[in-house]
């Protein structure tokens, strides 16, 4: 059993070595410490969606896609015999002012790699690993999250416990991307070539510019839709329903959580 007091005294610690004496943080990092570690308590899985764009997105509202990947991934960690624990990781607020409030870090991490949000949900993965020793940590991306979740793993080399599913990365972070055995990259859906991995710019301009035209059609169907969910970039999908998808992400699983495989990561 966990000491509530002390784990509650050194999750504290933590908080104030990251955000200081910024006491809303503080408390907030804190929480979700404590929050976590309690209900992941006798789970064989921590799941962490880091959902795609801006990072914000509830996993009800993502894209149907996107939440088939992560409800097909949970799906067979049951089916592998495991019992889960499913979260999300936001990288910024859910209103256009925290949008804008992170828009320098968004943008450093675009164009450089860096982000402190990695840093933290590092900090905290290696909390909770600390005081649930035999748990196993999951972290499933899509786009900008696949890139966010390599962002994170790079930090958690010693972690043998820690494991990365990214999908469709984006171009502009592929220089910097690190694979190792832990980490599965998907760079395609297997029915139609990303045009956002090849760069294929003609075709990613097109969709965006049709997106506003698509926006305004669900309004006027009575069926309206975020103006993210209008941007249709062929091939940047990745569907559970994929055969070559679902193949890839199964493999994966099977190979490092499988029967034979309990006993080598500590998950029995």
């Amino acid at each position: 059993m966990i000491n509530e007091l002390a784990l509650q005294a050194e999750a504290s610690q933590l908080a104030q070595q990251i955000f200081g004496h910024n006491i809303k943080k503080c408390n907030r990092f804190t929480n979700r410490l404590l929050n976590i570690c309690a209900r992941a308590q006798g789970k064989d899985f921590l799941l962490i969606h880091n959902p795609g764009g801006f990072g914000s997105t509830p996993l009800e509202l993502c894209l149907e896609w996107e939440r088939s990947i992560v409800e097909g991934i949970r799906a067979t960690i049951e089916r592998l015999g495991y019992s889960s624990l499913l979260t999300q990781y936001f990288r910024s607020g859910h209103s256009w002012w925290a949008r804008m409030w992170d828009l320098r870090e968004q943008l450093r991490f675009f164009f450089r790699g860096k982000s402190s949000k990695a840093k933290i949900l590092a900090a905290e993965l290696r909390f909770i690993t600390r005081h649930l020793d035999s748990l196993g940590v999951i972290l499933v991306g899509v786009s900008q999250g696949a890139a966010f979740g390599n962002a994170v793993m790079r930090q958690l080399d010693e972690l043998q416990h820690i494991y990365s599913i990214e999908l469709g990365i984006l171009f502009v972070h592929m220089s910097r991307r690190v694979i190792t055995e832990r980490t599965l990259a998907i760079d395609s859906n297997g029915v139609v070539p990303d045009a956002v991995m090849e760069l294929n710019i003609p075709t990613i301009i097109k969709a965006y510019f049709m997106a506003p035209f698509r926006w305004i059609r669900y309004r006027l169907e009575g069926k309206p839709r975020k103006f993210t969910d209008c941007i249709n970039v062929p091939g940047h999908e990745y569907s559970w329903e994929y055969p070559e998808v679902q193949r890839q992400i199964r493999d994966f699983l099977n190979l490092n959580f499988g029967t034979e495989s309990n006993v080598e990561v500590g998950l029995s």
